[in-house]
């Protein structure tokens, strides 16, 4: 019999991806504190959150296999958050253009009952293109990414701010990296196919 399988966000891209492996799952909020630790790097934040989130969860369904994700936007070795509005988004934009950024997308693993714990990075690299102030406006007013990290959708008209992407998941840009959550899953148990 088949753990159940739960997936500890409350992001709607993440829910949309785990959709794709056509597995039922559930949804629980992992609540927690995602600030940063003093000294922490964009790409040991990603990787701490994606693993405390699914912990949280697992102590409260300990016979599931959870799935626990983060993604931090990283430019320069700083961390960039979700912007939140539209005063932010511009101004993280205008900033970004030009400029390659690495979307530290980690993901977790997690069963209490078996003891089961992995963790994987998959870092994307991405080129922004030179963008004027006016495409920076249109973009924003089109897509409204506020609640992204890093001002932008690759998935939607986001696509058009940038020269390139470079990564081997190509889902971790939305905040799930499907391979890695694939090959997690089977090494949990859990039959995808």
């Amino acid at each position: 019999m088949q753990r159940p399988l739960i997936l500890a966000s409350t992001s709607r891209y993440r829910r949309e991806l785990l959709n794709r492996l056509h597995l039922p799952f559930d949804v629980q909020p992992p609540e927690v504190d995602e600030t940063a630790l003093d000294g922490e790097t964009p790409r040991e934040l990603a990787e701490r959150l994606a693993l405390e989130k699914a912990r949280a969860v697992a102590a409260r369904f300990p016979e599931a296999v959870v799935i626990g994700s983060d993604q931090v936007a990283e430019l320069a070795g700083e961390a960039l958050g979700k912007p939140g509005d539209h005063a932010r988004a511009t101004a993280q934009l205008r900033r970004m253009r030009g400029q390659t950024l690495v979307f530290q997308t980690a993901v977790a693993v997690v069963c209490e009952a078996t003891g089961f714990v992995q963790r994987d990075l998959a870092p994307v690299r991405v080129v922004f293109r030179e963008l004027s102030d006016a495409a920076i406006e249109q973009y924003l007013q089109a897509e409204q990414p506020y609640d992204c990290a890093g001002s932008a959708k690759s998935e939607g008209l986001g696509i058009a701010l940038l020269s390139a992407i470079d990564s081997d998941d190509p889902t971790a840009l939305v905040g799930l990296p499907l391979i890695r959550t694939c090959r997690m899953l089977r090494a949990a148990g859990v039959e995808l196919l």
